[in-house]
């Protein structure tokens, strides 16, 4: 019998394998599953040397796996950059820049956010950015907006971007004052890639931030947990952080990259095929780059989304404006055919039903043409009805993000520009029951927090699980608390390509696994938020020990 270098035990031990749900046991041997099953079997492969863990009261289960986040753009506001609490008022976020502006030299840039996406409104004119240009002592200032897809300059910012009245960029929306016609610094999608890149000319950060990004990206998600994820949008510089930091053996997860395709938010570059050609030389045993990224359009508040239903009337956009996808049937085809002979996943972000209703049908041609490529529909929140047996028929998954659906303050921003269909998203019983793949996400740190109880405890009950709105979204797509925890394992390691890596305790697999307080799900749904996390074991190390 081979020894096991590892034996865990306890009262409940989630395994996420529907063949044997719940064991008392596992042993562990070079980062993999040895075995499982009772305490009798496993301890037939203990060992002079083996370590003996057993938990007692508290709950096992697979380290969690989190399909959607942007980890380096988190770890790089909490190091790096102004960052601000959110939904902030405007006399607020002006108040944090004057203080971080009394820190910094004449010509330095405040770079940070989020603000709110309910204040671009307030924000959008020129006062305002005078404002700003005060409070930041004459600096260039950019600051995003909490969705991550719109940003906030200052004058000088936009004068380093050569943004003026006469020289507004081609991509995405540049909001104009109404009365004297200037640029008002609010620049939505890919208007403020200029802004960006003259950031990134000013010198932005060096190779060694890059990587202290990462690293803290990740420090942060194995102590909620997460030892798994999928980066939804990198560039080079994330890239050779993620694979400089497996190579020195301090990548405490499976990262999966999503290699940007077209890019309307980041100003990273290279993008496209460039990028895909760099992409495998920072592969490494923990680090894939597996996947491209693709926005389809962007996001609803902004009403860059693209619907099959027009949006809500307003002034600017009069009463059948339905937005717009970045590329036609042919175009997203060419690039996913593209991507599939390289053997490359693809995650399309989509947050209206027209464009996921795109998505699909380009899938299926591709289907068509003979390729199983993973394709994944990022967010997903809105789908037409007669599209969702469609995931499950053309092997799409949905990938999901319940951190930004919660009653709160983006579903108020979408009840404004969608009216009653604001109520309707996230249909996530409705795709489980059709059969399609349902892989969580969190999004952030779009999302205040990667903390995957918060996910899990949103799908059960449909309410904000941190009680700050009130109310429940569309109660009747609530999911079993069994289905919310596939959801966030194994679920989304198979969306990501990893599911025969890790995602589930079964011999064989990386021996990665969270210890709980308790056993989270079988408890009150309201009270999943609230259980601590002990520890966090990736490859049979711990990684994360709560103080």
């Amino acid at each position: 019998m081979v020894s096991a270098e590892l034996i865990v035990t306890g009262s409940v031990i989630r395994t996420a394998d529907r063949r044997k749900p719940v064991v008392e046991a596992f042993a562990v041997r070079d980062g993999r599953i040895l075995g499982v099953g009772t305490r009798a079997e496993m301890q037939a492969h203990r060992g002079p040397d083996t370590r003996m863990l057993d938990v007692g009261d508290a709950a096992v289960y697979p380290g969690f796996v989190d399909v959607h986040n942007h980890h380096a753009m988190a770890g790089r506001t909490e190091l790096f950059e102004l960052s601000l609490p959110p939904s902030l008022a405007l006399d607020d976020v002006l108040d944090l820049v004057r203080d971080k502006a009394q820190t910094l030299p004449p010509d330095a840039w405040i770079v940070g956010g989020p603000v709110s996406t309910t204040l671009l409104p307030t924000l959008a004119n020129t006062a305002t950015r005078q404002r700003l240009d005060e409070a930041a002592g004459g600096r260039p200032v950019v600051l995003v907006e909490d969705s991550r897809h719109n940003r906030w300059a200052s004058t000088r910012a936009l004068q380093l971007a050569g943004i003026t009245a006469d020289g507004i960029p081609s991509g995405g929306v540049t909001l104009l004052d109404p009365e004297d016609g200037t640029p008002t610094g609010v620049l939505l999608e890919a208007a403020g890639i200029p802004v960006q890149e003259a950031y990134d000319r000013s010198g932005g950060l060096t190779t060694e931030q890059h990587i202290a990004a990462s690293r803290r990206g990740v420090e942060i998600l194995n102590s909620f947990g997460i030892t798994t994820f999928q980066d939804a949008g990198v560039s080079t510089d994330i890239l050779a952080a993620l694979a400089a930091l497996d190579r020195s053996q301090e990548l405490s997860a499976w990262v999966v990259s999503s290699l940007l395709i077209n890019d309307e938010i980041f100003g990273f570059d290279p993008i496209g095929a460039a990028l895909i050609d760099l992409g495998e030389q920072y592969r490494t045993p923990h680090h894939r780059p597996d996947f491209v990224k693709i926005f389809l359009d962007g996001v609803p508040p902004a009403r860059t989304a693209s619907f099959l239903e027009p949006y809500v009337a307003d002034a600017v956009h009069g009463a059948h404006f339905h937005g717009e996808t970045t590329m036609d049937f042919d175009e997203l085809h060419t690039w996913l055919r593209s991507v599939a002979e390289r053997g490359l996943g693809a995650k399309v972000h989509c947050t209206g039903d027209g464009s996921a209703r795109l998505v699909l049908d380009v899938a299926a041609r591709i289907r068509a043409d003979g390729f199983t490529t993973p394709i994944q529909i990022a967010h997903g929140q809105f789908l037409a009805s007669d599209d969702i047996p469609r995931l499950r028929a053309l092997d799409v998954s949905a990938d999901i993000s319940p951190f930004i659906w919660f009653p709160g303050v983006i579903p108020q921003a979408l009840a404004e520009v969608l009216g009653d269909r604001a109520e309707h998203s996230q249909p996530n019983r409705a795709l489980i029951d059709a059969g399609a793949l349902v892989a969580g996400g969190s999004d952030w740190p779009v999302s205040e927090s990667p903390n995957t109880l918060e996910g899990l405890q949103g799908l059960v009950t449909r309410a904000d699980p941190l009680g700050r709105a009130p109310g429940v979204l569309w109660p009747e797509q609530a999911i079993t608390a069994e289905e919310a925890l596939e959801v966030f394992t194994i679920n989304a390691a198979t969306a990501m390509g990893l599911g025969s890596e890790t995602g589930s305790l079964v011999p064989g697999k990386s021996a990665d696994f969270v210890v709980l307080a308790r056993d989270a799900i079988a408890g009150p749904a309201d009270e999943i938020v609230h259980t601590p996390v002990r520890s966090t074991w990736f490859a049979g190390r711990e990684v994360y020990t709560a103080g």
